[in-house]
Parts: C-alpha cells; sequence; structure tokens
C-alpha cells in the first residue's frame, strides 16, 4: 500500500514522499478469509474534520504526526519546496512536517472536503 508522506528536512522546508506500508496475509476476522494487514500503529486519537468550499489553511506545519484520510471532495496541499498535488477520496497522507514553514492546503471544487486525522 502506497502513502504519500508530507516531511519537513533539516533547513524546514517541506516536501511529499511516497512511502510503503507493508502488507501481509492475517486471519483478522475468522471465519472471513484472511485480510491484508499492516502492521498496528498507536493512534491517539481520530476525529472527523470538514472543510467548507473555498477554505484555505495558509502556511502551517502539522499540529502534531498525523494520518488524513480523504473521505469526500478534494484538497490541495503545497509544499514548500514548491510541489503541488490533490488529494481526494480514499487518499491517504502521512503528515510529518512538525517544524519549518509547513504546507497549504485548500479545498477546491464545489463542494469543499471531508476527511479523517488519525493523530499518533
Amino acid at each position: 500500500m502506497h502513502v504519500t508522506r508530507i516531511h519537513a528536512d533539516q533547513s524546514g522546508e517541506s516536501h511529499f514522499e511516497e512511502i510503503e506500508i507493508g502488507l501481509s496475509p492475517v486471519d483478522f476476522a475468522p471465519p472471513a478469509p484472511p485480510l491484508h494487514v499492516s502492521s498496528p500503529a498507536i493512534a491517539a486519537r481520530m476525529m472527523f474534520v470538514q472543510l467548507p468550499p473555498g477554505w484555505v489553511g495558509d502556511w502551517h506545519p502539522a499540529p502534531r504526526r498525523q494520518y488524513w484520510v480523504g473521505m469526500h471532495g478534494t484538497v490541495e496541499v503545497t509544499v514548500s519546496d514548491g510541489e503541488v498535488r490533490q488529494f481526494g477520496p480514499g487518499s491517504v497522507a502521512l503528515l510529518e512536517d512538525l517544524v519549518g514553514k509547513g504546507h497549504v492546503t485548500r479545498a477546491v471544487g464545489d463542494y469543499g472536503a471531508q476527511a479523517m486525522f488519525v493523530q499518533l
């Protein structure tokens, strides 16, 4: 499974990176057939968020290490090296740019966006 990581380098500049999360077959919910499952991660809390149409979060670092899981709508994220990516429903991003300039997030489209944050 591929996840986009947003991280800061030693000078505080943020970047995108594709990382792979390993999955292995596990008897997760017998008698259902095995599922491909990652290693567990400890989560501190989870919350749902809704970004209204046109919402813009100007330059900011992530408030804590967390996953963004897109549910509805699309957000556009700009990192400080200038790269821009869009994340729609089903996308997952690991936010680890806790220092430096951070990133800009904006809701694109007419409906805003809904997502889940899983804070680690």
